[in-house]
């Protein structure tokens, strides 16, 4: 599940025992992501109020669509599959999902939406190749800058989630094989699903 010894997920203050207790409740399972921060739960937290000070500026089917690039692009099979998922429940059907996802079907994107998955892709594959026309281009189909800036915020902080897990051999969740089985092989662009 991890390259590293992890220590029981529950071990820490009230606050990290809190938080992993929630976790649980809500998702019905510890999520892999979660034990692997139990070594560091201040690292964890601190990520959690950058990711929120960035997804609560943004619409939400908006930092999904980012999220999902970005993963993409730098092959995290766990980002992929959890914001897929999201994506897949509340915006769009599996099928419409995979369909963008591969890139053989934008489907329910528009323009808006395509240069936001466009920009975050760049900042993903290679943040130095972003040109200004590539915020011309936002900026026309009228975004503002903090929305510009917003795509780039989410697009990077992405990166560093999906780098630590991926480092650290952290597996996807074996509740991600619930997934519709064609949605859930084409998330799976990198590391495997933890077997169930």
């Amino acid at each position: 599940m991890s390259f590293l010894s992890l220590p029981p997920a529950d071990q820490g203050d009230e606050e990290w025992r809190a938080l992993v207790e929630n976790a649980e409740q809500t998702l019905g399972y510890l999520p892999n992501y979660l034990r692997l921060y139990s070594l560091h739960p201040e690292a964890y937290q601190a990520w959690r109020g950058l990711a929120s000070s960035i997804f609560g500026q943004m619409d939400e089917r908006r930092y999904e669509l980012v999220t999902v690039a970005a993963a993409r692009r730098i092959r995290s099979s766990y980002c992929s599959l959890a914001h897929g998922k999201i994506l897949a429940e509340k915006f769009h059907t599996p099928d419409e999902v995979t369909g963008f996802y591969r890139g053989d079907d934008p489907g329910p994107l528009d323009d808006v939406d395509r240069a936001v998955v466009d920009l975050a892709d760049k900042v993903a594959a290679d943040a130095t190749s972003v040109t200004r026309a590539d915020v011309e281009r936002l900026r026309d189909l009228g975004l503002s800058d903090r929305d510009i800036l917003d795509v780039i915020l989410a697009a990077a902080a992405r990166c560093f989630f999906a780098k630590v897990t991926d480092a650290a051999g952290v597996l996807p969740d074996a509740a991600f094989h619930g997934l519709d089985p064609e949605l859930r092989q084409t998330l799976t662009v990198g590391r495997p699903i933890e077997p169930a």
